[in-house]
């Protein structure tokens, strides 16, 4: 999909791969042949650029057709670059980082006033943590006791522009959220067994949000992307892209 549209991103999309996989293997409630069935659970793509990994996994879980991929940020196509609402399955337009949290506490926030059982589901880039924003939603979660609010970071320690410690270090970056007042764990965000079993266990605590903070290699799984921030905004090209499938295993 990158290749075909010189689009960048990724390093940052296969960072995230498992833990969409995950997600929409089997721990989200939804149902693809009803989208906005009211009793389904709600996932929040914050880090919107990472929008083709999502658009594969939706249209692997039969959101919509398979084809609509290969028109990936083309001119006339039903995918954006960064992710949009309005395809099926995408709860809310992001890219603009810092914001996806803050839409998660008010879905979050009107389920519990209205009794519904809907959990909400953020992921989040390290990078979108050096957001205001992001610790201002991160405050008000656990002060309205939002237990049906799970955020998951993609802790791959680089950024746009440099390495995170290098930008605006988080560490340390559990007890900050801690300190807020949530209920934190860290993994290994590529490992599918460790990923399955952290969301299978929210709320570990009642009446206290879930931090997931899944730690993962930009670029993983390809060689020449692993852990580099060209990858950020690089896309393969026709040589890199059969390298790159062949090392994972794929057939082009």
């Amino acid at each position: 999909m990158t290749n075909r549209a010189h689009s960048s991103h990724i390093g940052g999309c296969l960072s995230a791969a498992e833990l969409l996989a995950v997600l929409y293997g089997g721990i989200l409630r939804v149902d693809p042949s009803k989208p906005d069935w009211p009793e389904r659970d709600r996932f929040i793509l914050s880090k919107g650029h990472a929008a083709a990994a999502a658009y594969a996994v939706l249209a692997e879980r039969g959101f919509f057709p398979l084809e609509w991929l290969d028109s990936f940020y083309l001119d006339g196509s039903h995918l954006a670059g960064h992710i949009t609402r309005g395809v099926p399955g995408v709860e809310a337009s992001t890219g603009s980082l810092g914001h996806g949290l803050s839409i998660g506490c008010g879905m979050a926030l009107a389920d519990k006033h209205d009794g519904k059982s809907c959990r909400i589901f953020v992921l989040l880039s390290d990078g979108e943590c050096d957001e205001g924003s992001t610790w201002e939603a991160a405050l008000f979660a656990p002060h309205h006791k939002l237990d049906n609010l799970i955020a998951i970071i993609d802790y791959n320690k680089i950024q746009s522009l440099g390495r995170v410690k290098e930008v605006l270090d988080l560490e340390p970056f559990a007890d900050k959220w801690q300190a807020c007042g949530w209920a934190v764990f860290e993994i290994d965000g590529h490992n599918v067994e460790a990923i399955e079993k952290a969301l299978l266990g929210v709320p570990p605590e009642k009446e206290k949000p879930t931090c997931i903070i899944a730690h993962t290699v930009k670029g993983k799984g390809v060689s020449f992307m692993e852990n580099k921030l060209a990858w950020h905004y690089q896309f393969p090209d026709d040589d890199q892209l059969r390298q790159a499938l062949e090392e994972l295993g794929v057939s082009g």
